[in-house]
């Protein structure tokens, strides 16, 4: 899934030029993928509660190497190619519905104990960011010997990735598939226990990936139109904040195990960093700076994603699980479709604009979750502490201590 967007994200303004098209057609490259998985996701959560995670994962990502194998081919063959790449990718989409997504509860599936849990999708999150960092470095420098050829790596990668989930994969026995009636049921309810926090989530969910990827597409324009960068050169530097992503990931997956008032904080703080760290980005005038800013923001977004993951998995049960974190992923995928066209538009005003409008949603995201989501220790909700008060307890398990009188 990965793969699919960030590696063509460097070569969109190659695209552009060898396509003919627009700058906001380019970027319905990224668009329709991600827009057809949104509408297919949440069955393929569904399909994967009822059936069992791995025949759903296995057809999803052949479907996914036919899509590559029609945009790359198309490109080759013909030279009006536009639409025929657009139908490729939107089986590339269809097919990345029922595969990345269903990680998320098959890692709950495997592991019992909550900070295992935590842990598991921290790792998943580390991997999915560096195949952001990988991946625009890959897709430049196949770039550079056929422009289409970033299309023709998706069936490879694809059918790798099919031999692993068959021969490496050991998902846990699937339960009996309960009536749609029943478990349709069972999902109203889970909505109207938990629905506020859950919608929550998943808006932070979507924000993050609408301000990640509206944020790559401008650095990615930005490094080719501005400063005359291009190949494998541009793709390290793209590489550089979501490396930063990547490593906060990775590093908050191990710390928060259990502790979900941690994750909570750590949301809002990370969220607020992003969005600070966002809105001086409009303030800049030199690359480096640039550069080193959207560090911040990835560090900062990269610090919500698996705590997000983790209040999706840990909080819903098994049996539902699929269907609940396929209607998160499907969020994601939102922000993913929409954030690449709407900076797009942005792009021909001031960067201050752009900078403020991404920066006052990510606020807005890290304000939601603050007071929407509240979790519960032994089933009671958490009361009105202080920051101070949850941070201390969280981290060291303990009250702090009163000042003497």
């Amino acid at each position: 899934m990965t793969l699919g967007n960030s590696m063509l994200i460097p070569i969109l303004p190659t695209l552009q030029t060898k396509l003919g098209v627009s700058s906001f057609q380019i970027s319905m490259i990224i668009t329709v993928y991600s827009a057809v998985a949104i509408v297919l996701i949440p069955l393929a959560g569904y399909l994967s509660d009822q059936f069992g995670r791995k025949k759903v994962i296995v057809p999803s990502l052949i479907i996914t190497a036919l899509g590559g194998l029609i945009s790359g081919v198309s490109a080759m063959m013909f030279q009006d190619s536009y639409w025929l790449i657009l139908l490729g990718r939107m089986l590339q989409g269809a097919g990345a519905a029922g595969s990345a997504p269903i990680v998320l509860p098959l890692i709950g599936d495997m592991f019992y104990r909550e900070e295992e849990v935590s842990s598991g999708l921290g790792v998943i999150e580390t991997a999915n960011t560096f195949g952001k960092v990988l991946s625009p470095i890959l897709g430049a420098f196949l770039a550079t010997f056929l422009w289409y050829l970033p299309f023709l790596a998706i069936p490879v990668f694809s059918a790798i990735s099919i031999l692993l989930v068959l021969f490496l994969l050991k998902s846990p026995k699937q339960q009996t598939p309960k009536k749609f009636g029943v478990f349709l049921h069972d999902v109203r309810e889970i909505f109207k226990q938990k629905g506020k926090w859950l919608l929550a989530v998943f808006t932070l969910g979507g924000i993050c990936m609408f301000v990640l990827f509206g944020v790559l597409f401008y650095l990615s324009t930005t490094l080719e139109e501005k400063y005359g960068i291009d190949g494998v050169v541009k793709g390290l530097l793209l590489a550089i904040p979501l490396g930063a992503l990547c490593i906060a990931s990775y590093l908050t997956g191990k710390f928060i195990g259990d502790k979900k008032k941690l994750m909570k904080w750590l949301t809002f703080t990370g969220l607020l960093f992003a969005a600070l760290a966002v809105f001086l980005a409009g303030y800049v005038a030199t690359l480096s700076f640039l550069i080193l800013i959207l560090v911040a923001a990835g560090v900062g977004i990269g610090a919500s994603l698996p705590c997000l993951d983790a209040f999706i998995t840990a909080g819903i049960e098994k049996e539902q699980r699929g269907t609940i974190s396929s209607l998160y992923s499907s969020m994601r995928f939102i922000g993913v479709a929409a954030g690449p066209p709407v900076v797009s538009v942005l792009m021909g005003g001031s960067p201050f604009v752009l900078f403020g409008l991404l920066a006052g949603l990510t606020l807005l995201g890290a304000i939601v979750g603050l007071f929407a989501i509240r979790p519960k220790t032994n089933g009671k909700e958490e009361g009105r502490e202080s920051m101070k008060q949850l941070i201390w307890r969280d981290l060291f398990k303990g009250k702090p201590r009163n000042k003497a009188r």
